[in-house]
């Protein structure tokens, strides 16, 4: 038995839905992942990369081009982005990632990237059926997904918006395509994605009353 074999294994049956390992495991890792972004912690960076490397068998499973596409891009951009918070580009005075609202530009250039990638990729999935079974749900899941990363690797607070978009579509997608796990998990994300969402909105008003202090100093 080979290791992909076994991921895709069912783990155990919830309620009538078959759990397999990897979705179950990529999503678990996943759920830290998003944790330790609400805390800015860089460590969230590799759980992404794990998390999405093992989420690529639970996708090719379900038979979503997509939802492999979104991992691979997750494994990507989880690079990147543990590349950009290394840097320390963002760096608030107390040595923690520094977070703020995008600029009425940045959050322009996202909404329209993924509304052009989402009509894209959509496009192409539409056009070639097999490379998924819900096309247009599939691919702004994909385009979403990685939308969201981008905004976190910035500091950005709108990714906290970002992924409660993403999720209002991913859940009844997930339990559609049998992947109960990942439905319960997104659940669960939404929960992780308010407090997160509370606490970066808080620390960017914190960050701007105080560069708005040192200004005036």
């Amino acid at each position: 038995m080979t290791a992909v074999t076994w991921l895709n294994g069912e783990a155990f049956t919830l309620f009538g839905q078959h759990v397999i390992w990897s979705d179950m495991i990529g999503n678990t890792i996943g759920l830290a992942a998003l944790a330790l972004g609400w805390r800015r912690s860089i460590w969230t960076w590799p759980a992404q990369f794990l998390s999405g490397g093992v989420l690529v068998a639970a996708y090719a499973s379900a038979h979503l081009s997509g939802g492999v596409g979104k991992q691979l891009l997750v494994i990507v951009v989880a690079l990147w982005g543990w590349r950009s918070w290394r840097r320390g580009r963002r760096q608030a005075q107390d040595g923690s990632l520094a977070v703020r609202f995008a600029s009425w530009r940045e959050r322009g250039l996202l909404l329209a990237g993924t509304a052009a990638g989402t009509a894209a990729v959509g496009g192409l999935f539409t056009l070639v059926p097999q490379l998924s079974w819900n096309p247009w749900p599939d691919a702004y899941i994909f385009v979403g997904t990685l939308a969201a990363m981008v905004a976190q690797a910035r500091g950005l607070v709108e990714f906290w918006f970002a992924w409660l978009l993403v999720d209002l579509v991913g859940v009844p997608l997930a339990f559609g395509s049998g992947l109960a796990f990942s439905g319960l998990v997104y659940v669960v994300y939404f929960a992780l994605v308010m407090w997160g969402l509370r606490d970066w909105w808080m620390r960017s008003r914190t960050g701007a009353a105080t560069a708005l202090e040192g200004a005036a100093a």
